[in-house]
């Protein structure tokens, strides 16, 4: 059984183990992804706090505040009506209005393109645009390469579809590494698979090495393997969930007012949401592309494990302003919170700056894993070659 999972193991690394060391550095960075961003593009994302607000500090927005950003990208006809906008978090950021590419050719290997325009909040001025989704090494467009690298491959769907295949690779290697790893029961067997000396022995320090860290790194890369799956290809992982926890229904929420309704303010859709969780900020609110569809307005509640833009939703009609469809993360279903941690375990933030910290750390793991399973793999081929010239000669 053994020598079957050490092939499993072997060609599983050999074959996947680029791209693994590619998604490892690549997440090491987006750890840090905002942070980043901004630093490389303080003109473009950062602006005066307004007034009596210290940089950095919480920020709230109002409706009134949100409606008067729209107004202004309506007005103009360089912007005109975004399909998303994306408020400030903390005092110095900056309004930034999402416009989806429709003349972009439709292609299962593309990435898709999105126009960003960022709006100072207190003057409304547009501070500047960037494209997200293209790939180019600039200040504006690094940021937005290394994440499409790293969910994408930059290969549109078809580079999701990889990634996804990927993760189970990287589930198989985990797993067969615990076998592979584990000793006889007995305290001498197991403090030498987890020592690592060096003696002036290089190929059994990189055994030692790789032998002793998959076991420290076993948990977390499941936990990464998993969850990666479940972003890049959902429909392999909710079935499994389903079947041993209960899960929410996942239906789109449609207008259930007249057609011919005249539609509602986006000011009056952030406040019917707002009204449901008076504690909880805005973080974005999605305005209807087609007749028929809902305001998407998201929220972050005190509380929530995901940061950021939080992972409350609110769907409001668009006719009438009633509430469609309410997605509470504090109070989901088993199988619904479960997956809820998917994503602030992939990225560390579940557990603060120390949880990010070392996600950007653990980013390094797979090439050190690559590094050492080739030289083992080189060392065990000389062997093979040695007697295949001498059965030659």
């Amino acid at each position: 059984m053994k020598p079957l999972i050490r092939f499993i193991h072997l060609w599983a690394g050999l074959i996947f183990g680029t791209i693994l060391v590619v998604l490892g550095l690549t997440g090491s960075a987006l750890a840090w992804m905002h942070e980043l961003d901004v630093l490389l593009n303080p003109a473009l994302l950062q602006v005066a706090p307004p007034p009596g607000l210290a940089p950095g500090a919480p920020m709230r927005v109002a409706p009134a505040t949100v409606q008067a950003a729209t107004e202004r990208l309506l007005a103009d006809p360089l912007y005109g009506r975004p399909s998303q906008l994306m408020l400030p978090e903390r005092a110095g950021d900056v309004f930034v209005a999402w416009y989806r590419d429709h003349k972009q050719p439709a292609s299962a290997w593309r990435v898709a393109l999105s126009r960003q325009v960022m709006l100072d909040p207190a003057t409304l001025a547009v501070t500047g645009e960037r494209t997200w989704g293209g790939f180019g090494l600039s200040r504006p467009q690094l940021m937005s390469t290394l994440f499409h690298i790293h969910r994408y491959l930059v290969a549109g769907d078809t580079g999701k579809t990889v990634i996804g295949v990927t993760g189970v690779a990287l589930l198989l290697l985990a797993l067969t590494g615990i076998v592979l790893w584990w000793p006889r029961m007995t305290v001498s067997a197991i403090k030498g698979a987890l020592t690592v000396r060096h003696g002036g022995n290089w190929p059994r320090f990189h055994f030692q090495l790789h032998r002793a860290g998959g076991f420290f790194a076993a948990p977390v890369l499941l936990v990464l393997a998993l969850s990666g799956v479940y972003f890049n290809m959902p429909q392999w992982v909710l079935p499994i969930v389903a079947s041993v926890a209960t899960l929410a229904p996942n239906v789109k929420a449609a207008n259930r007012s007249a057609p011919d309704a005249a539609p509602i303010a986006p000011l009056d859709a952030m406040a019917a949401a707002q009204a449901q969780f008076p504690q909880a900020r805005v973080s974005r609110v999605g305005l209807p592309a087609k007749p028929g569809q809902p305001y998407e307005i998201r929220l972050r509640q005190p509380g929530e494990v995901r940061a950021g833009d939080g992972a409350t939703r609110v769907s409001v009609d668009a006719g009438d302003g009633r509430v469609l469809r309410i997605v509470d993360p504090l109070r989901a279903p088993a199988g619904d919170t479960f997956l809820s941690w998917m994503f602030p375990l992939h990225t560390g933030e579940a557990f603060g700056i120390a949880g990010r910290a070392f996600i950007s750390l653990f980013g390094i793991v797979p090439l050190l894993f690559f590094v050492t399973g080739l030289f083992i793999w080189i060392k065990l081929q000389r062997p093979k070659k040695r007697k295949a010239r001498a059965a030659a000669a």
